[in-house]
């Protein structure tokens, strides 16, 4: 039976499986509020999305997330993490969201397969970011080709290493790069910036950036990880192969909310519009994670939200008695002090 008529079933016999919490999305910011939802005895479905785990699924080793000392490999934290929420009574879906209804309560959510029904909706889906899309890009994802300065930096010592954009998230990482490569070479397609004054004052006083201005990336190569970046002049259409250890792509994030149009309050960017603490322009619907944190974009802090959001989710389904289960003896007064 095809995934289309499982969910044409499951729809025409009206058995629409309902949740306390709905949590779209995974990685650091859906699978901690899973963790904390079905600790708090709160019925919880997470749907996973297309990439079961976020982009952590696609990164090498991570160093930076508390609690590995000798660091970690993305696949492996995010498996943990999941294997974790379980462990606790969560329900986990390797589906993808297709539609939601939250213009009435239960909200309801249609994914490839089902339709599911929840009085609370937590969305953790995240950003992607902006690729080349270039031959190259993805055969060296993690192996040199990078999105996040912060996140990989530091694999970079010693290294030549080019970053590509313009505005201000090429320029501080290209900064923030200069701490531990041998060079960083900024590429940009026009012959000036989008960044902030000050932001390029400190990238041009720098000795160790240099800026090829009317410049793309055309190709990657290497053999293992990545040995060189092709660039071509958009003028004369001169190519040129740089040679380079890393090549770090900062020309944007795009938040993963395209379902939630005409749903939820958002940005001229597309992020969610937070009315509170973790809380949407929807009473019952939360978000946690980079789908709307554009500012720091990291596992620890994707987590943190996660946290805070499944805290929010808890009070308010007591606060509404919008679940089944019997709760009214129940003394909320420490929610916020639990670990």
């Amino acid at each position: 039976m095809s995934r289309t008529d499982r969910r044409e079933e499951s729809v025409n016999s009206g058995k629409l499986s309902l949740y306390d919490v709905i949590i779209i999305g995974s990685g650091p910011a859906g699978y901690t509020a899973g963790i904390y939802t079905s600790r708090a005895r709160l019925k919880t479905l997470l749907i996973t999305g297309s990439l079961p785990g976020g982009q952590l699924m696609t990164t090498s080793e991570v160093e930076n997330y508390p609690g590995f000392p000798n660091g970690i490999f993305g696949p492996e934290l995010m498996m943990n993490m999941r294997q974790q929420a379980e462990r606790f009574g969560a329900v986990a879906v390797d589906d993808e969201v297709i539609k939601v209804d939250f213009h009435r309560r239960p909200f309801e959510l249609t994914t490839n397969i089902e339709t599911y029904k929840a009085e609370a909706v937590l969305i953790c889906t995240g950003a992607s970011p902006r690729k080349l899309g270039i031959k190259g890009e993805e055969i060296f994802a993690g192996r040199g080709v990078s999105y996040c300065a912060t996140c990989d930096g530091p694999f970079f010592k010693g290294e030549d290493i080019v970053v590509v954009g313009g505005g201000d998230t090429a320029l501080e990482e290209a900064t923030f790069l200069t701490k531990f490569g041998k060079s960083v070479k900024i590429v940009h397609r026009r012959d000036s910036l989008r960044a902030s004054k000050i932001l390029q004052d400190k990238a041009f006083e720098n000795p160790k950036i240099e800026f090829l201005w009317h410049n793309v990336v055309i190709d990657i190569q290497g053999s293992k990880k990545v040995a060189s970046v092709v660039v071509s002049d958009v003028n004369n259409g001169k190519v040129k192969n740089i040679p380079a250890g890393g090549l770090f792509v900062a020309i944007g994030h795009d938040p993963n909310t395209h379902i939630f149009k005409g749903q939820l309050e958002l940005d001229e960017k597309g992020y969610i519009v937070l009315k509170g603490n973790s809380s949407t322009s929807i009473e019952g619907v939360f978000a946690a994670g980079d789908v709307h944190d554009y500012r720091y974009r990291q596992a620890i802090t994707a987590g943190g939200f996660g946290c805070m959001a499944a805290l929010d989710v808890e009070k308010w389904l007591l606060e509404h008695q919008h679940h089944a289960q019997d709760r009214e003896n129940l003394d909320t007064s420490n929610i916020y002090r639990s670990t």
